[in-house]
């Protein structure tokens, strides 16, 4: 990399070289070796507690291997409405839960060390730790698990520590509870100015008519619908969920992908809602909108803080989603390793107003 180009000068990194910088170092059987190790068991605090440390210390060991300072945030909430964790591909407005008592944890991670000039705001790159019940959750979202692992170590040989902080959430599936939890805290005490969001993100399919749409998609967003049609309605894309607060990661993320080899495809995809609360109440208006709003992302938009969703779509893609067919063996390593490359430049460049 070029000295005009480090990360942590005021001049920001040449994408496309960034992108071949970080391909070089990648591997994708990393991420398999993760995948594999997370995805061996259904885990979450309630239904599966052991599992779930078992995957947190994974989680902490890799990052602290790959040079990063870990920090492990419990919280302990009360009468938080919420979902239930069992299995299904319902939207959890139809498996509301008012929680009673919660107590998990959330891990958050920074490189020791300065910073960029002035230090600027971080930007947080997200993922959820937890599976519904019965699911080992390969897809679901052990994919975003290892797809973070995989930036940390790309990040740490940069010749400049980017203002970047890795988060790998709790009881995403009990209705966002981790994420809430660090979006109320990071709001307080540090300055984070914009999130990514890994959710479902290993699941390729190439074939024709492997895409769906939900219901009354193509009517409210009408462009992408045509898009995904067009393409012979191929899963072999990821979708960039993004605000306007967000068009610029949403656009360096697509430049990140198509710069590189092979390119891998991108839909995006502007969530017309603003941010704070009144973006979760439009919801009510125009259903379609709320599938928008399916994983940690929607805490960080509700708290006004920029953010983007990377996804395979999920259940509109993957019949195993929730489901205990949702194992290692059905992810793309390939294309996952590329969306862990292009995450990754995007922390690095994105600066969110």
């Amino acid at each position: 990399m070029e000295p005009g180009h480090e990360v942590g000068d005021d001049v920001l990194p040449d994408v496309p070289e960034l992108v071949g910088e970080l391909t070089r170092r990648a591997d994708p059987r990393r991420l398999r070796r993760d995948v594999e190790f997370l995805a061996d068991r259904p885990r979450g605090r309630i239904h599966a507690p052991e599992a779930m440390v078992r995957a947190e210390t994974h989680v902490a060991e890799e990052l602290t291997r790959a040079g990063w300072r870990t920090e492990r945030q419990p919280f302990d909430v009360r009468w938080r409405p919420g979902c239930t964790d069992r299995p299904g591909g319902a939207m959890p407005p139809l498996r509301f839960r008012l929680h009673r008592r919660l107590t998990g944890a959330n891990l958050l991670a920074t490189l020791p060390g300065p910073t960029v000039k002035g230090d600027r705001p971080t930007v947080l790159v997200g993922a959820h730790l937890d599976t519904v019940e019965g699911s080992p959750g390969a897809d679901d979202n052990a994919s975003g698990v290892a797809a973070l692992l995989e930036i940390a170590r790309l990040l740490r040989g940069l010749p400049r520590p980017p203002a970047v902080t890795l988060a790998c959430f709790d009881m995403e599936e009990l209705g966002f509870i981790g994420s809430r939890a660090a979006a109320r805290a990071l709001r307080r005490g540090r300055r984070v100015s914009g999130m990514i969001c890994l959710e479902s993100v290993g699941c390729f399919a190439t074939g024709t008519g492997t895409q769906a749409l939900p219901p009354g998609f193509g009517a409210v967003f009408p462009r992408v619908a045509a898009s995904v049609r067009a393409a012979g309605r191929r899963g072999d894309f990821t979708l960039v969920v993004h605000r306007r607060s967000s068009d610029e990661a949403a656009d360096l993320w697509r430049r990140a992908a198509r710069a590189a080899e092979p390119p891998l495809p991108v839909v995006t995809l502007r969530d017309p809602r603003p941010d704070g609360p009144l973006g979760a109440l439009a919801g009510l208006v125009l259903p379609p909108v709320n599938h928008l709003g399916r994983s940690d992302h929607t805490a960080f938009w509700n708290a006004r803080i920029p953010a983007v969703m990377l996804t395979g779509t999920a259940n509109f893609r993957n019949p195993r989603y929730h489901r205990p067919t949702d194992t290692p063996d059905t992810l793309d390593y390939d294309r996952l390793t590329t969306v862990a490359v292009a995450t990754a430049v995007t922390a690095v460049c994105w600066r969110p107003v």
